[in-house]
Protein backbone atom coordinates (compact mmCIF):
# COMPACT_ATOMS: atom_id res chain seq x y z
CA UNK A 1 0.00 0.00 0.00
CA UNK A 2 1.29 3.47 -0.91
CA UNK A 3 1.18 5.94 2.00
CA UNK A 4 -0.39 9.38 1.73
CA UNK A 5 3.00 11.11 1.92
CA UNK A 6 4.48 8.77 -0.69
CA UNK A 7 1.59 9.63 -3.02
CA UNK A 8 2.31 13.34 -2.49
CA UNK A 9 6.01 12.79 -3.20
CA UNK A 10 5.27 10.90 -6.40
CA UNK A 11 2.88 13.67 -7.49
CA UNK A 12 5.71 16.18 -7.00
CA UNK A 13 8.08 14.03 -9.06
CA UNK A 14 10.31 13.08 -6.17
CA UNK A 15 12.41 9.93 -6.39
CA UNK A 16 11.29 7.42 -3.77
CA UNK A 17 13.91 5.08 -2.35
CA UNK A 18 12.92 2.19 -0.10
CA UNK A 19 14.12 4.14 2.94
CA UNK A 20 12.13 7.24 1.95
CA UNK A 21 9.07 5.01 1.55
CA UNK A 22 9.51 3.70 5.10
CA UNK A 23 9.91 7.22 6.51
CA UNK A 24 6.90 8.43 4.48
CA UNK A 25 4.85 5.53 5.84
CA UNK A 26 5.89 6.22 9.44
CA UNK A 27 4.95 9.89 9.09
CA UNK A 28 1.67 9.12 7.31
CA UNK A 29 0.63 6.72 10.06
CA UNK A 30 1.61 9.07 12.91
CA UNK A 31 -1.32 10.13 15.05
CA UNK A 32 0.93 12.49 16.99
CA UNK A 33 3.47 15.13 15.98
CA UNK A 34 6.75 13.16 16.12
CA UNK A 35 10.19 14.72 16.22
CA UNK A 36 12.98 13.36 14.02
CA UNK A 37 14.31 11.06 16.74
CA UNK A 38 10.86 9.48 17.15
CA UNK A 39 10.49 9.08 13.37
CA UNK A 40 13.89 7.36 13.43
CA UNK A 41 12.87 5.00 16.28
CA UNK A 42 9.70 4.02 14.44
CA UNK A 43 11.47 3.66 11.09
CA UNK A 44 14.20 1.29 12.28
CA UNK A 45 11.56 -1.15 13.53
CA UNK A 46 10.63 -1.53 9.84
CA UNK A 47 14.11 -1.23 8.29
CA UNK A 48 17.10 -1.36 10.64
CA UNK A 49 19.43 -0.04 7.91
CA UNK A 50 17.94 3.47 8.08
CA UNK A 51 20.30 5.98 9.70
CA UNK A 52 19.34 9.01 11.73
CA UNK A 53 21.04 11.16 9.07
CA UNK A 54 18.75 9.67 6.41
CA UNK A 55 15.73 10.52 8.53
CA UNK A 56 16.93 14.12 9.02
CA UNK A 57 17.57 14.54 5.27
CA UNK A 58 14.26 12.98 4.30
CA UNK A 59 12.20 15.00 6.76
CA UNK A 60 13.92 18.18 5.54
CA UNK A 61 13.22 17.18 1.92
CA UNK A 62 9.52 16.56 2.71
CA UNK A 63 9.35 19.90 4.53
CA UNK A 64 10.97 21.80 1.65
CA UNK A 65 8.52 20.15 -0.76
CA UNK A 66 5.60 21.49 1.29
CA UNK A 67 4.49 18.02 2.41
CA UNK A 68 5.40 18.35 6.09
CA UNK A 69 4.94 21.29 8.39
CA UNK A 70 7.49 21.95 11.12
CA UNK A 71 6.43 23.13 14.57
CA UNK A 72 8.91 24.24 17.22
CA UNK A 73 6.91 23.37 20.31
CA UNK A 74 8.31 24.29 23.73
CA UNK A 75 8.30 21.43 26.23
CA UNK A 76 9.38 20.86 29.83
CA UNK A 77 12.58 22.72 30.66
CA UNK A 78 11.75 25.45 28.13
CA UNK A 79 13.51 23.73 25.25
CA UNK A 80 12.02 23.76 21.76
CA UNK A 81 11.62 20.46 19.93
CA UNK A 82 10.88 20.48 16.22
CA UNK A 83 7.84 18.32 15.59
CA UNK A 84 6.32 17.47 12.23
CA UNK A 85 2.89 16.89 10.77
CA UNK A 86 1.39 16.46 7.33
CA UNK A 87 0.41 19.73 5.66
CA UNK A 88 -3.37 19.76 5.34
CA UNK A 89 -5.96 22.08 3.85
CA UNK A 90 -7.92 22.20 7.09
CA UNK A 91 -6.79 24.73 9.67
CA UNK A 92 -6.25 23.73 13.29
CA UNK A 93 -4.43 25.05 16.32
CA UNK A 94 -2.40 23.21 18.95
CA UNK A 95 -2.53 22.73 22.71
CA UNK A 96 0.79 21.43 24.06
CA UNK A 97 1.21 19.75 27.45
CA UNK A 98 4.59 21.09 28.59
CA UNK A 99 5.08 18.20 31.01
CA UNK A 100 4.43 15.27 28.68
CA UNK A 101 5.01 16.93 25.30
CA UNK A 102 1.60 15.64 24.13
CA UNK A 103 0.11 17.77 21.35
CA UNK A 104 -3.63 18.12 20.91
CA UNK A 105 -5.11 19.60 17.75
CA UNK A 106 -8.25 21.71 18.00
CA UNK A 107 -10.37 24.12 16.00
CA UNK A 108 -12.58 26.76 17.59
CA UNK A 109 -14.79 29.02 15.48
CA UNK A 110 -15.04 31.67 18.21
CA UNK A 111 -11.25 32.03 18.29
CA UNK A 112 -11.11 32.24 14.48
CA UNK A 113 -13.73 35.03 14.45
CA UNK A 114 -11.95 36.89 17.26
CA UNK A 115 -8.61 36.76 15.39
CA UNK A 116 -10.26 38.18 12.26
CA UNK A 117 -11.86 40.93 14.34
CA UNK A 118 -8.57 41.87 16.01
CA UNK A 119 -6.76 42.08 12.67
CA UNK A 120 -9.53 44.23 11.15
CA UNK A 121 -9.65 46.49 14.24
CA UNK A 122 -5.98 47.28 13.68
CA UNK A 123 -6.40 47.84 9.94
CA UNK A 124 -5.20 44.44 8.70
CA UNK A 125 -6.57 41.67 6.56
CA UNK A 126 -5.59 38.40 8.19
CA UNK A 127 -3.79 36.12 5.70
CA UNK A 128 -2.44 33.46 8.06
CA UNK A 129 -1.96 32.68 11.70
CA UNK A 130 -0.76 29.98 14.04
CA UNK A 131 -1.90 29.47 17.59
CA UNK A 132 -0.05 27.37 20.13
CA UNK A 133 -1.38 27.10 23.65
CA UNK A 134 0.88 25.66 26.36
CA UNK A 135 -0.46 24.13 29.53
CA UNK A 136 -0.22 21.49 32.20
CA UNK A 137 -2.84 18.83 32.85
CA UNK A 138 -5.05 19.69 35.81
CA UNK A 139 -4.94 16.80 38.25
Amino acid sequence: MVSEIEQMCIAKGMRMTDQRRVIARVLSEALDHPDVEEVYRRSITIDSRISIATVYRTVRLFEEAGILERHDFRVEGGENRARFELVTETHHDHLIDIDSGEVMEFHDNEIEILQQHIAEKHGYRLVDHRMELYGVKVK
